[in-house]
């Protein structure tokens, strides 16, 4: 790994100024959507970024980085490619964790700062309920750069949920015999979808490793048992562990 001054790298980012409030801290912002906060560990030698995009609560953001830096979140060649801590909150937000994500998957400053880039923590507030803590660098780079939506602060939660189908009526099908990452309202439609495709199936993980397998036969049949309905999306929820109002409710203030 290269030796980088992150204080030197961070003083040649274009209209970068101190963050107010947070010592060791800057920000820039290179789009007017974008804002870029970056706090430096005491010893200068790790740091830790959170970016945000359209809403821009400071406050919130200093929480982060001040909890990220105090825990040394993500720090170090050694740590995994996503990291979470629980027991974050900040305001009548619902987040209670704060992750972060290693260089290898953020790649924040891969084309202009190569070096710097290795000793950044991307660090985000989060929700437990979307980890398993297990993630591989390119599962940790789908969830982070395709479904979590890091820089959203307004995000509602995106549970760990892993899935695969096979639809007879509209050829709905997931490709291999892997269950893929996915979101919880593909899986309501295509559970949706199930009723009235005999030889369907849809089979789901959540962050524990619980599997359930759901199919439609004339009646509904959840791990080879039968019953007369299906499955309600109270009861998904649940099985996810996220705190999704049936997508309603919003995680920040209003």
């Amino acid at each position: 790994m290269s030796v980088v001054d992150i204080k030197e790298a961070v003083a040649e980012i274009e209209a970068v100024q101190e963050e107010p409030g947070l010592p060791l801290a800057w920000r820039w912002s290179p789009l007017h959507r974008f804002v870029m906060c970056l706090a430096i560990d005491h010893d200068g030698r790790w740091a830790y970024q959170m970016n945000s995009l359209d809403v821009h609560d400071d406050g919130l953001i200093r929480a982060v980085l001040a909890f990220a830096r105090h825990h040394q979140l993500g720090r170090g060649q050694d740590a995994r490619p996503l990291t979470v801590l629980p027991g974050f909150s900040y305001g009548s937000y619902r987040f209670d964790a704060v992750a972060a994500a290693s260089p290898a998957v953020h790649r924040f400053h891969h084309h202009r700062n190569e070096a710097l880039n290795e000793v950044v923590s991307a660090v985000f507030p989060a929700y437990l309920c979307e980890f398993r803590g297990d993630e591989n660098v390119e599962e940790a780079a789908v969830r982070f750069e395709r479904m979590l939506r890091p820089t959203r602060v307004s995000r509602l939660p995106v549970p760990y949920l892993r899935m695969r189908y096979d639809n007879t009526r509209t050829g709905g099908a997931s490709m291999g015999t892997s269950r893929g990452f996915t979101t919880h309202d593909v899986l309501l439609r295509e559970l949706a979808l199930l009723e009235g495709a005999p030889g369907s199936f849809l089979e789901f993980e959540n962050r524990p490793g619980e599997v359930w397998r759901i199919q439609w036969d004339g009646s509904w049949i959840v791990n080879g048992r039968s019953q007369d309905v299906r499955p309600s999306e109270e009861w998904l929820l649940k099985v996810l562990g996220c705190p999704l109002d049936g997508g309603d409710s919003e995680p920040f203030p209003t």
